[in-house]
């Protein structure tokens, strides 16, 4: 853990500095906060966090998880689910999604019974390759 800090640190501030100094017409991220904009990874995957609608009974819930199972298997077992987790706070799942787009997870999860009886709400978070790691491989950059 000692040495992941300033490693971590390595790897983020030259990114953090390359990127401001290639922003010269781009506008900083944070609306002019003062905050150096980072390069936007490539979305590889997306997180979606899966929670009960306001007023949604465990019943009801119940009543729909033999279905909701089966068909969260036949996506995982098509590829489209990689991982999915319950939440350590017991209040819902998450699933990691092979998805380009937070559309495509979109479209992939409305597939499933809970999304389909409305049920659920749905967090969308597009996620890839940690970018800081490219001062790696400054040739990477371009």
């Amino acid at each position: 853990m000692k040495l992941m800090i300033p490693f971590l640190m390595a790897a983020v501030l030259p990114t953090a500095v390359l990127a401001q100094s290639q922003s010269g017409a781009q506008s900083q991220s944070g609306g002019g906060s003062g905050v150096p904009s980072v390069a936007i990874p490539k979305t590889t995957e997306v997180i979606v966090v899966e929670t009960p609608r306001q007023g949604v009974t465990p019943q009801q819930i119940m009543a729909v998880i033999p279905e909701e199972i089966r068909a969260t298997v036949k996506l995982y077992l098509d590829g489209k689910i990689r991982q999915w987790y319950s939440r350590g706070d017991g209040n819902g799942v998450v699933f990691v999604v092979d998805a380009k787009s937070e559309d495509e997870a979109r479209t992939i999860m409305e597939t499933l019974p809970l999304a389909k009886e409305h049920l659920m709400d749905h967090q969308y978070i597009p996620v890839g390759p940690l970018m800081p790691l490219r001062a790696l491989n400054p040739g990477a950059l371009q």
